[in-house]
């Protein structure tokens, strides 16, 4: 992301990212990783929650920042240099997050987000389908309401952040 595109708190925020990235994520990691010696990089995530690294645009009631999107694009940005696994990792509380934060009740933020946002608890995403992959409009599972519990009917492929 072009830097002139960033206020002064949103540069700011990139390069703690980047120093995050170049001084506590080791450069073996992806080796063990690759290698099986890491299964699940949990130490990862929890480091990243130590620096108040995670859900950088969720309220910070939550344990988020109150960022906006270019700063946590910006954020996103510097993970990458690390690699698309680490970065698809770190994305993730983002993306489940979401959820959670704009349509969650209050108890569901406090039981759910706001550990997540802590790294206490890790966050996996089903999306992708056997017969339409990811494309998330196009999603044939369906959750139906019966009472006060949901029945979900579908299929899914892969659970990304699972571990």
């Amino acid at each position: 992301m072009f830097d002139f595109l960033l206020s002064e708190e949103e540069k700011a925020l990139k390069a703690e990212a980047r120093r995050f990235a170049k001084e506590d994520v080791p450069s073996s990691l992806i080796r063990d990783m690759d290698g099986e010696r890491v299964r699940f990089p949990k130490e990862f995530l929890q480091k990243a929650a130590s620096r108040n690294l995670l859900g950088l645009r969720f309220s910070p009631v939550w344990g988020g920042r109150g960022a906006k999107w270019a700063g946590e694009v910006a954020a996103l940005e510097e993970i990458g240099v690390l690699g698309s696994s680490l970065s698809c990792l770190y994305s993730l509380v983002s993306i489940v997050g979401e959820a959670l934060h704009l349509f969650g009740t209050e108890e569901q933020k406090e039981t759910y987000l706001k550990p997540t946002l802590q790294g206490k608890l890790c966050c996996a995403e089903a999306l992708t389908e056997p017969r339409g992959g990811s494309d998330f409009f196009g999603a044939t599972t369906l959750a139906r309401r019966d009472g006060n519990d949901y029945i979900l009917n579908g299929q899914k492929r892969f659970v990304v952040g699972a571990e």
